[in-house]
């Protein structure tokens, strides 16, 4: 379906729409809700599951303004997609871009969020020197895909190390990737890396220690950046358990289905 929030219309899919407990699902960047379609399979009917196209992705309107992929500015339309939706209480999930996006809403509104999710995530770079260094290098990346189009970006990006991992998946999951990054539009991904890309976001680690929700963090076995960055996590936030997922890298849903979605119910039993 789509809900227009403040001027743009968002792009949300739910899956046991009519079931009591609710569970907010949120992709990575190049990603879309399609990323969440097997692990929504696994879960409970007894779940309702509301995934997001989070702006400048999938389905989700692709503004040419950048001041609008601010994080704070897509903060505000989740929480009014989640009035419309009315949600009041909610378990959050976030993958990667999602995690931070995610990190970024529970710090604002805390109190709608029973549990937190957080898939190789981080809460963002730590010095001023480090974001204007990231920021410089996704301004690269963002004139590159404006300049040289998606085909171009999926290519290279699809070969980056972070996603090494996923080249011992089936064809055809390969394949669903691959389609899901080609279905992105230049404009919207240019103006996500220059608006909530890690160096344009500010860093979340200050508040990590006001975070009293139960946070549950997801790391692969074979990705070791995002294994010390949750381990770092863990030193700060109050109420955190960091699971450590074997043999795969940094999407986990994609890899291990199966093993993410006995998570989320583990959570959801809780």
């Amino acid at each position: 379906m789509m809900i227009s929030v403040r001027g743009v219309n968002y792009h949300v899919q739910v899956w046991n729409e009519n079931a009591k407990d609710s569970l907010v699902l949120l992709h990575g960047f190049t990603g879309s809700v399609v990323t969440w379609e097997k692990v929504s399979s696994l879960l409970p009917t007894t779940m309702k599951i509301i995934a997001i196209d989070l702006l400048g992705h999938g389905k989700t309107d692709a503004p040419s303004n950048e001041l609008l992929y601010s994080m704070e500015e897509q903060v505000e339309d989740l929480e009014d997609l989640f009035k419309q939706l009315d949600l009041h209480s909610f378990i959050l999930v976030g993958y990667s871009m999602g995690g931070r996006v995610a990190l970024s809403y529970i710090s604002t509104y805390p109190e709608r969020v029973k549990s937190l999710i957080l898939e190789s995530a981080s809460p963002g770079l730590k010095t001023e020197e480090e974001r204007a260094n990231r920021r410089n290098s996704d301004e690269a990346l963002a004139k590159k895909i404006e300049q040289n189009g998606i085909v171009s970006f999926v290519n290279a990006w699809e070969n980056i190390s972070l996603f090494e991992t996923q080249k011992k998946l089936s064809k055809d999951t390969q394949l669903a990737i691959r389609n899901e990054r080609l279905a992105q539009r230049e404009v919207g991904l240019a103006n996500s890396l220059r608006g909530m890309g890690t160096g344009a976001q500010k860093s979340l680690w200050p508040l990590l220690n006001q975070i009293t929700t139960p946070v549950y963090l997801i790391s692969g076995e074979l990705d070791e950046k995002f294994c010390l960055i949750a381990q770092e996590m863990m030193d700060e936030l109050p109420n955190a358990k960091h699971m450590i997922i074997a043999e795969v890298g940094h999407a986990i849903h994609v890899e291990n289905p199966t093993q993410f979605a006995t998570i989320i119910k583990d959570v959801y039993h809780k």
